[in-house]
């Protein structure tokens, strides 16, 4: 029994894993409810609806204002609680029960266990949340926030055909997607400008990193830490087909980083601008380039 009882809204993606932990969500909200807390569990039938619902619950003021909010399901989900706590001092924690759970992974939330990753919540909800960064993209359609990884290139059309399948189930369909979109694989030419310098690059792949990977565990930046103050720009030059299969089993291990097509850099603010690209955040879709990317230190107030 907590010896100190919180107001805690849980959020739950019913799609999580395409439904196939849809127990998850309920579970949590009993462990919850016996440990002591004040629970309201939101669940909506879409992601927009339940970002309202969770708004709206976070946003109750006076003795009714939640001190902290749980998200079970993926990166997506991670992306709701990213986007409505940035810079509000209210906390989130991560159930993971999603296809890639990357941020999870990052923060070092067991991903196997129901209760190991609940034992980890119980902890923080106690000890006190851990402050990290995020980053912020400021597009045509306004600012998205981030905890994980922005994508703006072959990884970002990835991702973009990712979404759109509903087979097969789990971290495997980015693996698929990714061989599927090998085919017209090219490098572009961006414009980038990292704090203040511009410059012309051609590129197959570019991300921008608060946390280590993305994909489902694909450790694009091995060396990215949530709380330092920077984000990690992470490029690969051109490359053939052939070139790029070997370098892909490299980055689950991280032993990419000394190729010398691959380069990356910490910074606290790039502009990426490239023509046909869509950029993601956290496997969320923001839009078209350009984007420009900033560091806001502290924006994060994390259960973990």
């Amino acid at each position: 029994m907590p010896t100190s009882p919180k107001r805690i809204v849980v959020a739950i993606n019913p799609s999580a894993s395409f439904g196939s932990r849809s127990a998850t969500g309920p579970k949590v909200v009993d462990a919850l409810a016996a440990d002591g807390h004040d629970v309201t569990a939101v669940a909506q039938p879409d992601f927009a609806s339940l970002t309202s619902a969770v708004r709206q619950a976070l946003d109750a003021g006076g003795p009714a204002a939640a001190d902290a909010l749980v998200v079970v399901g993926g990166d997506g989900m991670v992306s709701l609680a990213v986007n409505v706590t940035a810079e509000t001092g209210i906390p989130f924690g991560i159930i993971p029960s999603g296809t890639g759970n990357d941020m999870a992974r990052g923060l070092g939330i067991p991903l196997d266990s129901l209760d190991d990753a609940l034992a980890v919540l119980r902890t923080a909800l106690s000890a006190g949340a851990r402050t990290i960064d995020a980053g912020r993209v400021h597009h045509a359609g306004g600012s998205t926030w981030f905890g994980g990884v922005l994508s703006a290139g072959f990884d970002a059309l990835v991702n973009e055909r990712a979404n759109r399948m509903k087979r097969p189930r789990g971290a495997s369909r980015y693996v698929i997607a990714l061989l599927a979109e090998l085919v017209t694989l090219r490098a572009r030419s961006y414009e980038l400008t990292v704090d203040g310098a511009r410059s012309i690059v051609s590129a197959s792949l570019i991300a921008v990193a608060n946390n280590r990977s993305l994909g489902g565990g694909m450790t694009v930046t091995p060396d990215a830490v949530l709380d330092d103050g920077l984000l990690d720009l992470f490029r690969v030059g051109a490359l053939s087909r052939v070139r790029f299969l070997r370098l892909f089993p490299k980055v689950f291990s991280g032993s990419h980083t000394g190729l010398d097509i691959v380069d990356i850099s910490r910074v606290s603010r790039v502009s990426i601008d490239a023509d046909d690209v869509i950029a993601y955040a956290d496997g969320e879709r923001v839009g078209p380039l350009p984007v420009e990317v900033e560091v806001v230190p502290g924006a994060l107030r994390i259960l973990a």
